[in-house]
């Protein structure tokens, strides 16, 4: 590869003993194979770790069919800004009695995934069956790491039924 030869027999011209020059050679090959390895490994791992994306499949909406929903089988949850969280039971369409509205957050303890859970222990025990519906909604002011969470909720918590749907404008009121 990299190699200096050096033709000296030990003599010069005045018949003087010299000491011998040995040649100074690198051997590249093993820098070459490391250099493929590091390659492969990162052309494998670039491709093995591709992102995953949430299939979300909403249905087209006709106007017509509408599915009924029990005030007492909902819980309604808004995500608003700076990872706020929004809920009331049902789905607050009654403007003569307005929701009780809370307030929580993402956290472990306190946060949205135990207001599910009771929800969804109460529906069962008021039903004897897990019916619970969940509307999101999300605020123009939310982010989509919001959205992404609460589905992954939804997930976690078993919950069958829940939807996107539109946010009010007095629900909109409810951050600002």
């Amino acid at each position: 590869m990299a190699e200096i030869n050096t033709n000296t027999n030990g003599s010069n011209r005045h018949g003087k003993k010299r000491a011998v020059k040995k040649s100074t050679r690198v051997d590249m090959t093993p820098m070459v194979d490391l250099g493929f390895l590091l390659i492969t490994f990162f052309m494998l791992t670039t491709t093995l770790s591709q992102p995953k994306t949430l299939n979300l499949i909403m249905p087209a909406d006709d106007g017509k069919t509408r599915t009924a929903l029990a005030e007492s089988k909902a819980l309604t949850v808004i995500l608003g800004p700076d990872n706020k969280v929004a809920w009331y039971e049902g789905m607050g369409n009654d403007p003569q009695s307005p929701p009780e509205l809370h307030y929580t957050n993402f956290a472990n303890t306190n946060g949205i995934r135990d207001v599910i859970i009771r929800k969804k222990e109460k529906v069962e025990d008021q039903f004897h069956q897990s019916d619970l519906t969940v509307l999101i909604k999300a605020d123009k002011s939310s982010n989509y790491k919001n959205l992404v969470d609460i589905m992954d909720e939804m997930l976690i918590n078993r919950v069958d039924r829940y939807a996107v749907v539109d946010i009010t404008q007095e629900e909109s009121r409810y951050f600002h």
